[in-house]
């Protein structure tokens, strides 16, 4: 595996563990902006870190509504790898208190390498029917 597949994957790890914690601070300190994700057919994206950040306590709350616990990582691939860009293959599971998963999907990544730091800059999900896109805005093109 290459050095930026790794420092990716490591990023990733970060993320994961500071979504898992709610810390809005830690997962944009691993993230790039603009910032977009494509859910199901359509683009969400956060221009700003505060356009991801202010919304994070509504969406703490929606998921716990949702039964959320935990956002278990199932497997990490690196399909695409180079010196400025990433592309990670993620599966992911959602899941109660009790360990039971209610919501797994595949995810795709991708981390690019600006000023010398990695960050996610796009995600590609197919998460459904579940807490997803608080504060995202459509881009328009």
């Amino acid at each position: 595996m290459s050095n930026s597949a790794e420092e990716a994957i490591e990023t990733f790890t970060r993320w994961a563990q500071a979504f898992n914690d709610r810390d809005a601070d830690a997962m944009i300190a691993e993230m790039h902006f603009p910032h977009m994700r494509l859910a199901g057919t359509e683009f969400q994206s956060w221009v700003t870190s505060d356009d991801f950040k202010i919304p994070q306590d509504d969406m703490t709350k929606a998921l716990i509504a949702e039964g959320w616990h935990t956002t278990i990582t199932k497997s990490v691939t690196a399909s695409q790898a180079g010196p400025e860009k990433v592309h990670l293959v993620i599966r992911q599971s959602r899941q109660r208190k009790d360990g039971s998963e209610y919501n797994g999907f595949d995810t795709l990544w991708i981390f690019t390498k600006i000023d010398g730091r990695w960050g996610v800059q796009f995600r590609s999900s197919f998460l459904a029917n579940a807490t997803q896109a608080y504060g995202a805005s459509k881009p328009t093109f």
